[in-house]
Order: structure tokens, then C-alpha cells, then sequence
């Protein structure tokens, strides 16, 4: 038989161990709910398709929303190019004033100039709206090439050369501009370790699909900012 000082003993314990648990499990669901900045921890899965700004922009509020963030208004990091009597559109100018932080508490960037300067994204830092790390440079399959469509000034590309899958909305013909979620290429330069212009795609479909996008390490995925 239990003495009364043991089961007081135990009920203590017990009491304990569930305010502990407690404790530590408020704050990840905090950090959650205060994220304002994820990578698509899957893509849509059409290429460069994305249904344009609106179908990103739309896409990262469905995940934020999965994942307990969806107060805030999110938009994709997506640069598009002149076309068709409208104007460029710049993936600094959509994304708000900062600062943004990940799933975990993780600040990697306090506003627009330091995000497209001396910013905190890592292979590390640059999670999913999970929280989940993104396969970089050396795991299989490599999933670091993000689609930005952007300079390394978060501006728009002008010209005529495609860098955007035709405004994201070409799953074969085009090219969009890709960058590195976990700062690392094939050489030792700014260009390998730019998280938002490091190279353009390409493929056999003709750039922009599902397909040509895996074949460089990618798999259609793209930064989303909390805009308010």
C-alpha cells in the first residue's frame, strides 16, 4: 500500500512534469504564431507556374494559415518584368519593413537593407513554415534554388530576357532567376552564395518546369515574407 507521503510525493512529481511540458511547448506555438518569414516547405508543383503574384502571394498565405500564421497578410519574394503595357514589380517593395524572423524565433533580417545586405539567412535559419530545415548542397535531392525572378537588390530584371517564367506563369518555356536558400554553389563567389540572384534555370523542357527546375537543385519553392 501507497503511504500518503509517497502518493503527495508522486502527485508533485506529476504536477511537475506537466508544467514543464507545458512551458515548453507555449513557446514554439508563440513562435509559430510571430513568424514572418518561411520557405515553401513544398512547392506547387507546376514549375514556374505559380498562377502569377496572386497565385504565390495566395500560396503562402495557405501555408502561414496551415501552420497557425495566418493573421498576418504574406507575399511571395517574386520579382516580375515589364510586360504587356504594365510595369515592372519589385520583390523588396512587396514584402513590407521588416524585422522578420522563421518558425523558431530567429530574426534574419530587422528591414529591407539589411535583408539585401549583411542578413541572417543560412541553410539554418531559412525554414519551412514548419520550422523544417530546406535540403541544401550536398543533400539528396538538393532543394536550395529558390525562384526570386530578382537582382541581388531584391529589383526586377529589365530587358527582354526572361528571368521570371514569363511573370510565373510558364511550366516549359523561359527562365526564371534562382537563388540559394542554404548559401552555397558550385564555386567560392558572391553569385554561389547570393540567397536571392545566384543563377538562371534551365532544361531540356525549356526552362521553367517541374523537370528543368529539380535538374539544378530546386524544386519550385520560394520565400515567403509577412507583409504587416
Amino acid at each position: 500500500m501507497i503511504s500518503t507521503d509517497k502518493l503527495i510525493s508522486r502527485t508533485c512529481l506529476a504536477t511537475a512534469a506537466a508544467l514543464l511540458l507545458t512551458a515548453a511547448v507555449q513557446p514554439a506555438h508563440a513562435q509559430v504564431a510571430d513568424m514572418s518569414f518561411f520557405v515553401t516547405g513544398v512547392g506547387i508543383g507546376n514549375g514556374g507556374n505559380l498562377g502569377g503574384l496572386a497565385g504565390a502571394d495566395n500560396y503562402c498565405q495557405t501555408l502561414a494559415q496551415a501552420s497557425g500564421a495566418g493573421a498576418k497578410t504574406w507575399r511571395a519574394y517574386l520579382s516580375t518584368q515589364a510586360a504587356d503595357g504594365k510595369p515592372a514589380v519589385n520583390a523588396r517593395d512587396r514584402i513590407g519593413k521588416g524585422p522578420w524572423q522563421n518558425a523558431k524565433g530567429v530574426v534574419i533580417a530587422k528591414d529591407v537593407a539589411e535583408l539585401h545586405g549583411a542578413n541572417h539567412l543560412t541553410k539554418q535559419t531559412a525554414l519551412s513554415e514548419k520550422g523544417e530545415v530546406i535540403n541544401g548542397r550536398g543533400d539528396k535531392p538538393n532543394r536550395h534554388d529558390m525562384l526570386t525572378g530578382s537582382q541581388p537588390d531584391g529589383t526586377a530584371f529589365a530587358g527582354t530576357d526572361d528571368r521570371t517564367c514569363k511573370n510565373w506563369t510558364s511550366s516549359t518555356q523561359g527562365s526564371a532567376m534562382l537563388g540559394h536558400s542554404d548559401r552555397m554553389g558550385l564555386r567560392d563567389d558572391d553569385e554561389s552564395k547570393s540567397w536571392n540572384s545566384s543563377h538562371p534555370s534551365r532544361g531540356p523542357d525549356g526552362g521553367c518546369s517541374q523537370n528543368d527546375l529539380r535538374s539544378t537543385g530546386g524544386d519550385a519553392l520560394f520565400y515567403c515574407f509577412a507583409a504587416n
